[in-house]
């Protein structure tokens, strides 16, 4: 980060070689120029880490626990790149190969640039995984259960030429499979793991992610089209599953059913058991909360009925209004309280024995 201040906060593929390459007087010299500006970021860090850990805490002494979301890649301007170059797809100058992505799909005609350098998995199986090791550990000290996100790229990744500037013209390579989570649960031992298993699934993955034993997950907003027997509909979720309304890469439920076709509306309808749309957010919720799945998450949103407004990111888009929502104070109240905790009692998500003679919702 001192370096980056020192060059104008440009990409460190844009810094002078000998720096860029971590030539170890280049190095030297800097830690020796900079040593106040990396003591700042040292102290930085240091008060995150003491704050997060306070609350944390609190959290977990309240009964709480804390869900990670931790991507499968690291942006190509990080410190993870630039100080292990070795374990990317890297040319000699730290230049990307190839970058991250995925292929025309729901989400986009064009597929999703993400631009992140791909990891060259025979080094890292060389290491024993020893930077995949470190970096889970790391992440069951910040949380209490991970989101592996986009975990078929542990099967086959996209890969996309360094510089084509959508994502169509990719190829699928092999991934390291659970070679790679074999390994960490031996170094770190069985840990809650969430693998997000969303988008186009192939045999070989759906064997991974069973194989795993790890829970995967459904979305109650997937499953309403009358074209077929959806696997996100209610009746064909099993118990080691997490069940969201919608996760951050969709519409909210209220946004959802205002954009939905007549046909997936009174398909919707008829599933829920609900006559009109104002119910609509409520049966979805109601939907996943009655579902077997060991867990069931449900965006604030949805509990507060909000529409398109509130989305929190529109995939394969940058600026508009990403990631800028938030929940204020007066948006939620105790009389909300009370209906979250009484529909958790309601399908045994929560035994307050208090609720046992509770009036109906």
């Amino acid at each position: 980060m001192a370096l980056k201040d020192e060059n104008g906060g440009v990409p460190f593929t844009e810094w002078e070689m000998p720096i860029r390459l971590r030539k170890r007087k280049a190095l030297a010299d800097a830690k020796k120029r900079l040593e106040k500006e990396v003591g700042f970021y040292e102290f930085l860090q240091y008060k995150f880490s003491e704050q997060w850990t306070r609350l944390k805490c609190y959290i977990n002494s309240i009964g709480l626990r804390i869900i990670g979301d931790i991507p499968i890649y690291v942006a190509a301007d990080s410190a993870d790149v630039w100080a292990n170059p070795e374990l990317f797809q890297l040319d000699d100058q730290c230049i990307p190969k190839a970058v991250a992505g995925v292929p025309p799909d729901y989400f986009s005609a064009t597929g999703q640039l993400w631009g992140n350098p791909l990891y060259d998995w025979p080094t890292h199986e060389e290491t024993g995984f020893s930077w995949w090791i470190s970096r889970m550990r790391h992440c069951y000290e910040l949380y209490d259960m991970v989101r592996i996100d986009h975990f078929r790229g542990f099967d086959e990744y996209y890969a996309v030429p360094y510089g084509h500037k959508t994502a169509e013209l990719g190829v699928w390579e092999p991934g390291p499979g659970l070679r790679l989570f074999d390994a960490i649960k031996k170094e770190l031992g069985p840990r809650d793991v969430i693998a997000e298993d969303l988008g186009f699934m192939t045999k070989t993955v759906e064997r991974m992610v069973k194989k795993s034993g790890f829970p995967n997950m459904k979305i109650v907003l997937f499953g309403f089209s009358p074209e077929g027997d959806s696997e996100y509909l209610l009746h064909n979720h099993e118990r080691n599953c997490v069940v969201y309304t919608g996760t951050h890469d969709n519409d909210t439920a209220v946004g959802y059913y205002k954009r939905a076709s007549r046909r997936e509306k009174a398909f919707a309808r008829d599933y829920l058991g609900i006559k009109n749309g104002r119910d609509f957010a409520l049966g979805a919720i109601r939907s996943a909360l009655s579902s077997v799945a060991d867990t069931a998450v449900i965006p604030m949103q949805d509990y507060l009925q909000l529409g398109s407004e509130a989305r929190l990111n529109m995939p394969a888009t940058l600026g508009g209004i990403n990631w800028q929502w938030r929940l204020l104070p007066g948006q939620y109240s105790d009389k909300l309280a009370d209906k979250i905790r009484r529909m958790c009692f309601v399908y045994a998500r929560c035994d307050d024995k208090n609720l046992a003679d509770g009036s109906a919702m």
